[in-house]
């Protein structure tokens, strides 16, 4: 007997077979959104972005001969007139700058500031109307957002490599010794070659510059934050430099004894002790003395070098401050102004 027009169940199998699908349908949507998303940003963002050939100077600043290794990074054009973001561990010490943009044109490029406490520099090559990457808000992002990096590793141009975001503000200590605060933390692939080209998000935005990588472990990067790149290019395009205070001594960290703690009611439970002073220093001048501990400066809790390097900012030059130290058991209370410190040696 046929059957009728009308509704019939489907079998427990053909329901199956139904979800399956569109599971499957909607996998392949989202994979193509992704794949989409990545290519596009590639796309627009590849032309701005350049491999850095580097000739270093020899030792004591000598130039380097013409047999010495050169050195490579990444960068990314920021203005149409040829100014360009990277690290300042690939340009630092350098003797000669080659920039390569993606359609193989080569220039030579000029050092025009670095900053070593952040790793991040500034370079420019001549021209005019260039493409250019655009500085995102590195504020609005997200732990587990798409992020993309394009880079030269190994010298393989515009390579460009996917991830999330796997955590944010994370500290980094740079090559100067200081610690980089507000880093971005990526799974998205680096290599040697990738530092200081862009980490961009899904619309091509640049949220950081790639600057470090954890060996021998996978998935472990580390990107400067672009709204730190945005105030630090602007000062290096002002000053050539960052300005910095410092007060003039070596010393390390070290824990305090209960007793001190309890004694004086202090908030922290470690020091810096001074182990040497440089001559004609803000701290000489001061009347620091290795055996001192500093407790505290600015009327900010010092536990250690890292507190200390936070606290000393431009702003702390030529003011006068309070520093407070453990001396003998005893507290005392000084001033001391801190002064410019010196540039970084190339």
């Amino acid at each position: 007997m046929p059957k009728k027009p009308g509704l019939y169940a489907v079998s427990s199998e053909g329901e199956e077979t139904l979800r399956s699908s569109q599971v499957a349908a909607d996998d392949a949507e989202l994979l193509d959104a992704y794949s989409r998303a990545v290519s596009n940003v590639a796309e627009k963002v590849s032309p701005a972005v350049v491999h850095i050939a580097v000739q270093p100077r020899g030792a004591g600043g000598r130039a380097s001969g013409p047999n010495q290794a050169t050195a490579s990074g990444s960068g990314a054009i920021f203005t149409p007139d040829g100014l360009i973001l990277t690290n300042s561990h690939v340009v630092h010490n350098s003797r000669k700058l080659t920039v390569t943009t993606l359609d193989g044109s080569s220039s030579d490029a000029s050092l025009i500031g670095e900053d070593p406490d952040t790793d991040l520099a500034v370079i420019s090559i001549a021209g005019s109307n260039l493409p250019t990457v655009e500085l995102g808000d590195s504020n609005r992002l997200k732990v587990g957002q798409l992020a993309i990096a394009i880079g030269n590793p190994f010298g393989f141009q515009c390579t460009v490599t996917a991830g999330v975001v796997s955590a944010l503000g994370r500290s980094l200590r740079s090559y100067s010794g200081r610690i980089i605060d507000d880093v971005i933390q990526t799974d998205a692939a680096l290599n040697p070659g990738n530092s200081g080209g862009p980490l961009v998000d899904s619309h091509g935005r640049v949220i950081g510059l790639n600057t470090a990588v954890i060996l021998p472990a996978q998935g472990i990067c580390f990107a400067i934050a672009s709204n730190t790149a945005r105030v630090i290019a602007g000062k290096l395009l002002k000053d050539g430099r960052v300005r910095r205070s410092y007060i003039g001594i070596m010393g390390h960290n070290v824990p305090l004894g209960r007793k001190l703690i309890r004694f004086h009611q202090l908030g922290i439970d470690s020091g810096i002790l001074i182990e040497a002073v440089e001559p004609s220093s803000p701290s000489a001048n001061a009347g620091l003395r290795p055996g001192d501990v500093i407790i505290a400066l600015a009327d900010q809790p010092v536990a250690g070098i890292d507190e200390l390097h936070r606290i000393l900012t431009e702003e702390k030059v030529g003011t006068r401050l309070e520093i407070v130290v453990l001396r003998g058991g005893r507290k005392e209370d000084l001033a001391i102004i801190p002064a410019e410190r010196p540039t970084l040696a190339a």
